[in-house]
């Protein structure tokens, strides 16, 4: 057996309840940063591009903020239900890691944003191992299609 279904199914059994109220917590706090980067989309692009902390053209910085948006938008929503957890934490694993290392860090001051994202960075490398859980989506698709195969 390969390490990804080794460690699937270690996750697949040690998984308390109480995470999956996390992984909710978690996914609905990323749909809310998402829809605040979609309001704030403008003031965002506007703000990178004076501070030059990416260095692409404007087109670019507007395709990577719409991408960052959807991405905590529908990844969010997903790990919230619990429905292909560890793609979804996977997927918005780089994101978060950007977030951290090239956006927190560069800030002069003492920032809270900063341990925020480091818990969220810590909690989807948590949940791209355990997976979803009892209360999720994946759960009841699964046991609905071993009923319907019985």
């Amino acid at each position: 057996m390969n390490i990804a279904k080794e460690v699937k199914n270690w996750g697949d059994l040690h998984h308390p309840k109480v995470l999956d109220v996390i992984r909710m917590v978690l996914g609905l706090f990323l749909v809310v940063k998402g829809v605040i980067f979609l309001n704030n989309a403008a003031y965002l692009r506007y703000l990178i591009i004076e501070t030059r902390a990416i260095r692409q053209s404007p087109e670019i910085i507007t395709v990577l903020i719409y991408y960052v948006t959807y991405m905590h938008v529908l990844g969010g929503a997903l790990i919230f239900l619990g429905l292909y957890t560890r793609l979804w934490a996977f997927l918005q694993f780089p994101i978060v890691f950007g977030a951290v290392f090239f956006v927190n860090i560069t800030s002069p001051y003492v920032n809270s944003e900063l341990w925020l994202s480091i818990l969220v960075l810590v909690l989807l490398f948590l949940f791209i191992i355990l997976g979803s859980g009892p209360l999720s989506l994946d759960r009841l698709l699964s046991t609905t299609k071993q009923t319907e195969e019985e």
